[in-house]
């Protein structure tokens, strides 16, 4: 099933025409709970790997153990967790039974114990994108394939994943990896991706506030207060029924994983990044965010998700079970000159 995008609840550009110039077009990856394969595109599913390059494995995690949880715990423990919240229960009656308990503890960060790991720790699997899903797709030229693995524990202060990238051309893996090597222990929890497939759609976007000249910022701010100003409201009484839109959320940067597109600033205002080789300007490539759309992005909810009325940490918005930091994304931005030169990565 596609996923649709509904229209914007305003036109920015009719209110604001400065913005029009600075449109861009992102594609929503839409990841949804699934089983692909390594010819598909996909979030956490296997990848069209050639059997005579060596897997890569994390130069920073190579000794014998590490402390962590093993990666069956945590897919284990999510499915029953899952099913737990799904099934009736009494009012005051335990979520989970105590054979539950045990399995759902062993797969936390908190609970785990040093588990052995036989050499350096495999990266896993986190994206994979072909050309002809995602036409947008840029590359090196004669290359159809990004695929996006990383390691699956915190590094240095950032407190995100160390990220690789990887483009080839399809047509050449004539002899694909069967079984690529897994870890036998991993950093988080958040960064183990359940397997999804995708569902691409293009959308328009604005920069984010952070990245707008600071007049029409300021004009931007005070649009959206006069939509919710009391003096502006004959009944306060009726202010539950004023449908306030929002810029950040609602007209500019779209949630979720997405190609392209605007950095979603969030926290922090933006900054000079260069490319690390050859100190050209870079651009946003991929946002990998754990969440399609929250309570403050509700809009950007595709309608084919409208039915779902379940929590929303087990539905489809959080397919992929990922968790940047405290609910953030991570983004990565490659060279404007060489898309090949090493990548840059910000958490936002």
């Amino acid at each position: 099933m596609s996923r649709t995008t509904p229209p914007r609840p305003l036109d920015a550009t009719a209110l604001f025409p400065e913005l029009a110039p600075l449109a861009r077009t992102a594609v929503r990856l839409h990841p949804r709970a699934g089983t692909p394969t390594a010819a598909d595109s996909s979030i956490g599913g296997p990848l069209l790997w050639p059997a005579d390059e060596p897997w890569p494995t994390c130069p920073d995690h190579n000794s014998a153990s590490h402390h962590g949880v093993a990666p069956d715990d945590v897919r284990l423990g999510r499915r029953i967790l899952a099913e737990a919240w799904a099934r009736p229960r009494a009012e005051g009656a335990d979520l989970l039974t105590p054979e539950e308990r045990v399995i759902v503890d062993r797969a936390s960060i908190s609970g785990s114990a040093r588990i052995p790991q036989d050499g350096p720790v495999p990266m896993i699997p986190v994206v994979q994108l072909y050309a002809s899903d995602v036409p947008a797709l840029p590359g090196p030229a004669g290359t159809d394939l990004l695929q996006v693995l990383w390691c699956p524990f915190d590094h240095d202060e950032d407190y995100l994943p160390a990220v690789e990238l990887y483009w080839r051309a399809s047509a050449d893996v004539t002899d694909p990896l069967a079984a690529p090597p897994q870890p036998s222990v991993i950093g988080s929890d958040d960064y183990l991706p359940e397997p999804c497939v995708l569902h691409p759609e293009t959308v328009t976007e604005y920069p984010a506030p952070h990245e707008l000249p600071e007049d029409l910022a300021e004009r931007i701010e005070a649009w959206e207060e006069d939509q919710n100003d009391p003096d502006d409201s004959d009944d306060l009484d009726d202010l539950d029924d004023v449908t306030v839109v929002d810029y950040q959320y609602d007209l500019s940067v779209a949630p979720g994983c997405k190609l392209g597109g605007h950095a979603p600033w969030s926290f922090s205002d933006p900054f000079p990044m260069a490319c690390p080789e050859c100190g050209s300007d870079v651009r946003p490539l991929l946002t990998i965010d754990g969440t399609e759309w929250d309570g403050g992005s509700g809009s950007w909810r595709p309608t084919e998700d409208a039915h779902y009325t379940g929590l929303h940490f087990l539905g489809p918005a959080c397919a992929t079970h990922l968790n940047i930091g405290r609910s953030y994304n991570l983004q990565l931005y490659v060279c404007t000159s060489s898309p090949d030169h090493p990548h840059v990565q910000n958490m936002q």
